[in-house]
């Protein structure tokens, strides 16, 4: 195909899960061979929907999508590791994506494990021994399998430490076919995509721009900054009509007709104003209560004696004597492999040797993973099993507060999206009222204009708190008491 050619295009496409509910409604783009498109949109706008769409997971109701060629490839790496292959050695993972048997199997696992830079054992431990950035890297290799002519990307930065980040965004760089890209990350897509499509959450319309994601954030500003001008300036032309409409009523002869003539400009005039386009709606401003201890408390919510990382893929342990009180704002670091999201989720479940969470404190966990959730539950039962004091008014305000309407609340929550489930998660949090916060990569599928918000809520938290992050400018905007860092063990 030459550079120039229309790889992908979307035909007047409408899909709805459920009716009267569109995800997209009457949508139309084209993407052309060789480029590289962010796929920007508020959580729950439908980009992953898009990317199950263009692989053929799912149907348009309405319209159609175009390949060129009709048997164009297409390798999409998901934004979580699908539990069925939690057993799985790296061999066998592989293997799935072939429908038949592969002669070149281990050359080609070869090949994309380098494109990734992981090393790893073909036939030693299970897909769910890995941790969530090494599953990241996995994910991409896996996509990139069968050297596809589209690859679809959703949020591949999640769980990726910086170095990883940094192969990632040259591998990007340097490839020479169309990709698809979702993420939150602007720096990282600002690097190497030049062009985007924006899923209006409001219209279900598919906006296309070129440029970089940031020239396509300050050309919408400046749209919504012209359309609300225009509309201004139309609103006083409508007021100066009609009143000189009302004045030439009052006259009465030939003035009527004037008046008459007035009033339909007005309303010509408002027939003209231009739909504001909507931007994304940050989430309110919000805290999350701390659990209020009683008389015997004796201030020790969490004490760390021991320490357990990954080196050279065996456990080692340290002896440490750390102490968590409440109010101290603890921060766990190290790559990706090392064992922090073990270490954290051992604590949160209270099964970490040599870790000891203080006697009634209530535990309140942010899981990378959404390991704390039912999917199989809605979103509203969810909420309110976490209520002490059961008020369906403080549920749906809070709730609120997180974007998700009364719509997301009755969804079971696998129906969600991944941000949404994140938003559930912090909603969640702020019912529950914990005494011990542990968030793991608390950033990951949710949407830049919320991560502000999330970090003032965090930084003010007045509970104990362990973070594992690794978005700088979200730490940098947190208060942090005490480091761990799990290289030093």
């Amino acid at each position: 195909m030459a550079a120039n050619d229309v790889v992908l295009r979307f035909q007047d496409v409408t899909f709805e899960y459920n009716p009267n509910k569109k995800t997209l409604d009457d949508a139309s783009a084209s993407i052309r061979t060789g480029s590289k498109i962010a796929l920007m949109g508020q959580n729950g706008a439908g980009k992953s929907t898009l990317f199950k769409l263009i692989s053929g997971e799912l149907t348009p109701k309405e319209g159609k999508i175009f390949l060129t060629p009709p048997d164009a490839t297409i390798g999409i790496a998901r934004q979580v590791m699908d539990p069925k292959y939690n057993e799985l050695t790296i061999r066998e993972y592989f293997a799935t994506a072939f429908t038949g048997e592969s002669y070149h199997l281990e050359k080609q696992i070869k090949r994309v494990l380098d494109a990734v830079n992981l090393d790893v054992d073909l036939d030693g431990k299970a897909i769910k021994g890995f941790s969530g950035g090494q599953q990241a890297r996995l994910l991409l290799a896996h996509a990139l399998m069968g050297d596809p002519d589209i690859l679809l990307l959703d949020e591949p930065t999640n769980n990726l430490d910086q170095e990883g980040i940094n192969h990632l965004t040259g591998f990007l760089v340097m490839y020479d076919k169309t990709c698809l890209v979702i993420s939150h990350d602007a720096e990282f897509l600002n690097c190497f995509t030049d062009g985007v499509l924006y899923l209006d959450a409001y219209t279900k319309k598919i906006e296309q721009y070129t440029g970089t994601y940031t020239d396509v954030v300050e050309e919408i500003a400046l749209r919504v900054e012209r359309e609300k001008m225009q509309n201004a300036r139309a609103e006083s032309e409508i007021r100066e009509m009609k009143a000189k409409a009302e004045v030439f009523a009052h006259k009465g002869g030939k003035l009527r007709s004037v008046a008459k003539r007035m009033r339909d400009k007005a309303d010509e005039a408002e027939e003209g104003k231009v739909d504001v386009r909507r931007e994304d709606k940050p989430i309110r401003s919000f805290k999350i209560p701390a659990q209020e201890f009683s008389g015997f408390f004796d201030g020790k919510v969490l004490e760390i004696k021991k320490l357990t990382a990954m080196k050279a893929g065996e456990p080692v342990s340290k002896e440490v004597d750390i102490v968590v009180r409440k109010g101290k704002h603890v921060l766990v670091e190290g790559p990706n492999g090392i064992g922090k999201s073990t270490f954290i989720d051992a604590i949160a479940n209270n099964t970490a040797d040599g870790v000891t969470i203080g006697e009634g404190v209530r535990v309140g966990y942010y899981s990378q993973n959404f390991s704390t959730l039912d999917y199989n539950q809605t979103a509203y039962n969810c909420l309110l099993g976490v209520m002490d004091l059961k008020d369906e008014q403080v549920l749906r305000s809070t709730a609120a507060s997180f974007l998700l309407d009364g719509k997301a609340l009755s969804n079971e929550i696998g129906q969600l999206s991944e941000g949404q489930k994140g938003l559930l998660q912090f909603a969640r949090l702020v019912l529950m009222q914990p005494g011990l916060l542990i968030l793991d990569e608390p950033t990951n599928h949710i949407n830049f204009r919320h991560l502000p918000v999330i970090a003032e809520a965090l930084d003010k938290f007045e509970g104990a708190m362990v973070l594992v992050s690794h978005v700088p400018d979200f730490v940098e905007q947190v208060r942090i008491d005490e480091k761990i860092d799990m290289r030093a063990v």
